[in-house]
């Protein structure tokens, strides 16, 4: 099938930028809450004790490789998401600082003027 030059193809689904930022977000946001680690400590905890102990069957016994699996995992998405969440934020003080950088210039031009008129 012959293409135009210049043209791309384009493979997956179109996600939009700002609604995947904002989930970006709010998954960082999460992961930095007590009760992100409460929760995390608690099924952790309850992973191993059902692992060491003859209660139920053992999916994962020690060395608990599933578990370091599971952890894996988590810290792969984790670190683009909470990564994104910090460029956003970036470009939010960036724009915030120009803005203040905007303002402050609009305030020395003013008061100059004043100066001026008053001398």
């Amino acid at each position: 099938m012959a293409r135009p030059r210049g043209t791309t193809v384009s493979i997956g689904a179109h996600v939009d930028p700002e609604t995947f930022g904002r989930f970006s977000e709010t998954i960082a946001r999460y992961f930095g809450t007590a009760r992100f680690l409460a929760i995390q400590t608690v099924v952790v905890a309850a992973w191993i004790v059902l692992n060491i102990t003859g209660f139920v069957r053992h999916w994962d016994p020690y060395p608990f490789i599933l578990l370091n699996l599971l952890f894996s995992t988590q810290a792969a998405y984790a670190a683009p998401f909470i990564l994104l969440a910090q460029n956003r934020q970036d470009e939010r003080d960036r724009l915030s600082i120009e803005r203040d950088r905007q303002v402050a210039a609009r305030t020395q031009a003013d008061t100059e003027f004043l100066a001026r008129e008053l001398a």
